[in-house]
């Protein structure tokens, strides 16, 4: 039954039966996915549209969001189609405020209101990420009523029958369904995002739901960058000869995803061309050596977690979106492990002993450090160019 709750447009509803009233924002409507915390304190609009969010509802533990507003740039979508293949959900401590940036072409209310992302505000996200903490990442409803009617039972009903993202692929819906080109690069001072132009290098990237600031990173060091479909056949990318080959951040399940892309990646492991995975990408990059992943409790979401590198001894400030990681025990003795989560001792990183092979699982190209892990494309294209 449907019930008026007074002075409450919004609601969080997740499958124990929990509700969380406040002040719906952003698009009417509802929303399912998991619950995640993210301890970011800027960059909320490269959050919200970061695929590898797809199917989530996302709480910012930062309370003020929303004062740099958004604009067209800072989307990190290749084909920004909204919240279909990006969060579907925001949960904020405090209203989303009003823009002051000289960058901003909108607000964060309006923006999200367009591209159907629902919002709540005024909700204690502490004590909501304590819960997350201690109890992992919940399934829920978030709904968004300006009259104040939500029909709570069925809300929850609706979140204690989701199955959840294990078992789930969603690379294919958020992947590119065609190839493209690639020639944008990192942010300069003032011009903003310069067009380079590419060396004889070339680089295919597998798109699990690739961020757009990966493609400026592999850009900028002068390589041609070719975005091909996540079930592309590796004959066919090897067939563009390429230097390299990046397999790319995404949405859901590794294993699920590795149902298609794990056959295909260790074609190209097997043709000796130099290959660096990233969060998705790495995960299924393991799984194709031999190893296994795991769902976390909470998994990791923030610009603010320590790894360190222990092929160097450095410790770099890294920012974090998984939900799933590879179990290090089931790295086989061809792997080398060369990066670790100083939070929780979880696996970040690995190489193979004898070839041209690597991944992380942290994002490089966010670098909120801020350029602490932009090395790492600099160790792909050295890899390339040997």
């Amino acid at each position: 039954m449907t019930e008026l709750i007074k002075g409450v447009t919004g609601v969080l509803v997740l499958a124990d039966g929990t509700v969380l009233q406040g002040l719906g924002c952003g698009a009417e409507g509802a929303a399912l996915g998991e619950v995640v915390f993210n301890t970011a304190m800027t960059g909320y609009q490269e959050i919200l549209t970061d695929p590898s969010y797809m199917q989530q509802i996302l709480a910012f533990t930062f309370p003020h969001v929303g004062n740099v507003g958004v604009n067209d740039e800072d989307v990190e979508q290749v084909a920004d189609t909204g919240s279909t293949t990006a969060a579907v959900g925001a949960v904020f401590r405090d209203v989303p405020t009003a823009p002051a940036n000289w960058r901003s072409d909108g607000d964060l209310d309006g923006w999200m209101k367009r591209r159907n992302v629902v919002g709540l505000a005024g909700i204690d996200t502490r004590a909501l990420t304590a819960r997350i903490r201690d109890g992992g990442a919940p399934h829920g409803v978030i709904a968004h009523n300006p009259a104040g009617v939500f029909d709570i039972p069925a809300l929850v009903q609706q979140a204690k029958a989701w199955t959840g993202l294990v078992g789930l692929d969603l690379a294919k819906p958020a992947s590119t369904l065609q190839a493209f080109d690639w020639d944008q690069g990192l942010w300069d001072w003032p011009e903003g995002y310069p067009r380079v132009d590419a060396t004889d290098k070339s680089v295919v990237v597998i798109d699990y739901g690739v961020k757009r600031n990966i493609l400026r990173a592999l850009a900028s060091t002068g390589a041609k960058i070719t975005v091909v479909p996540a079930d592309t056949a590796a004959e066919d990318i090897l067939a563009r000869n390429p230097d390299g080959v990046v397999l790319s951040n995404g949405p859901g399940d590794p294993a699920a995803t590795g149902d298609y892309a794990v056959p295909e990646i260790i074609k190209l492991v097997d043709s000796g061309k130099p290959i660096f995975g990233i969060c998705l990408g790495h995960q299924m990059l393991a799984i194709a050596l031999g190893a296994r992943t795991i769902k976390m409790d909470q998994g990791h979401h923030g610009a603010n977690h320590p790894v360190k590198d222990l092929t160097t001894g450095k410790v770099e400030i890294v920012s974090m979106n998984h939900g799933f990681t590879v179990d290090r025990d089931s790295l086989p003795d061809t792997v080398q492990e060369t990066h670790v989560s100083l939070f929780d001792g979880t696996n970040c990183g690995i190489a193979l002993k004898d070839r041209p092979v690597f991944s992380v699982q942290h994002h490089p190209e966010a670098s909120p450090g801020p350029t602490d892990s932009l090395y790492l494309f600099d160790r792909f294209a050295k890899m390339m160019k040997a």
